[in-house]
């Protein structure tokens, strides 16, 4: 298994035939990082369950490098996810669409539908295109950790969950820490009017605006299966409580302006709601690396990213 930091064009494209070969390839994008390979290559796809430990029919989000992609993986597209579309990608929103004949049952989970998403991250932009360039059509990429463990938004965290569980012809893209560091906002195009699935940093009130409804349905998951949406998922190996009293030996992970009682472990000290995003899952993992034990999380209030902080976060704490 190979790191390749700020990797070059050349690079890129090597990592593109490698993905072609059906190998894995850990990129970078601006929500967290994934574990990709060949959405086509059944084989390949298969090794990301392996790796992951994830349970196998847990449906997988293919990326793809533009909106004239989405032709390939889903049909009879309705037209708000087209406005969704044209307005959010690149970016961290992923459509759920009734899939087309090339969205087969190892990528979907045995459901009539089918994840998309366009990534806003440089190195995962460009290796999409050079992927589609030599053939590809989509690159199936879960977060880059094991199964129900918090999501990696730096190359290390992705070494450190699942290096050792890949191949030598495998790769990891060293791109930087992840620009937003939660998952992408997941919503159910597959009806009349779409459903918020898993909220991310395209939000509620973002989406209302650009198809001009008052009211958007939220967390209605009912029969669509997809990812990042189990009672438990993104937990470390410490117990996290929330809105608890801190107590000597704990973590704390807390707005700024909550003090830290003596004896307790700082974690982050986020100023807003969005920096929380960022620094949650770093403060996660920094917690185990310090052995601590439990992890005391007061999570920010409000509307809009806030809502998808408190959404990782009591799924943390089910775990």
């Amino acid at each position: 298994m190979e790191i390749i930091s700020n990797p070059t064009p050349d690079e890129i494209k090597r990592a593109a035939n490698a993905l072609i070969d059906g190998h894995l390839v850990a990129f970078p994008t601006e929500t967290v990082y994934g574990l990709g390979a060949d959405a086509a290559n059944e084989k390949a796809v298969s090794r990301i369950y392996s790796v992951k430990g994830r349970p196998i029919g847990h449906p997988l989000i293919v990326h793809i490098s533009s909106i004239e992609q989405l032709k390939n993986w889903a049909k009879n597209i309705p037209d708000y996810a087209i406005k969704l579309a044209r307005e959010f990608w690149p970016g961290p929103m992923t459509l759920i669409l009734e899939r087309s004949a090339l969205a087969k049952d190892f990528i979907t989970g045995g459901q009539d539908n089918v994840g998309l998403r366009v990534p806003a991250n440089p190195i995962a932009l460009a290796l999409l295109t050079e992927f589609e360039k030599i053939g590809g059509v989509g690159i199936a990429a879960p977060s880059a950790n094991r199964f129900g463990a918090v999501s990696p938004t730096t190359s290390e965290a992705v070494e450190e969950e699942i290096g050792k569980f890949l191949a030598q012809e495998d790769s990891i893209l060293d791109g930087g820490p992840c620009r937003v560091g939660i998952e992408s906002t997941i919503i159910d195009c597959t009806k009349d009017l779409p459903k918020i699935l898993r909220p991310g940093a395209i939000t509620e009130e973002m989406i209302e605006k650009v198809i001009f409804i008052n009211k958007i349905s939220t967390y209605s998951v009912n029969n669509v299966k997809t990812s990042g949406v189990l009672d438990s998922h993104y937990s470390p190996k410490a117990n996290v409580v929330l809105n608890a009293l801190a107590n000597p030996g704990d973590g704390l992970l807390a707005m700024e302006g909550i003090p830290t009682p003596i004896g307790v472990t700082r974690l982050a000290s986020p100023k807003n709601a969005e920096q929380y995003a960022r620094e949650l899952y770093k403060a996660l993992r920094s917690g185990d690396q310090k052995e601590i034990k439990r992890i005391v999380v007061i999570p920010p209030d409000g509307d809009g990213m806030a809502v998808a902080v408190r959404d990782r976060l009591s799924k943390a704490e089910s775990g």
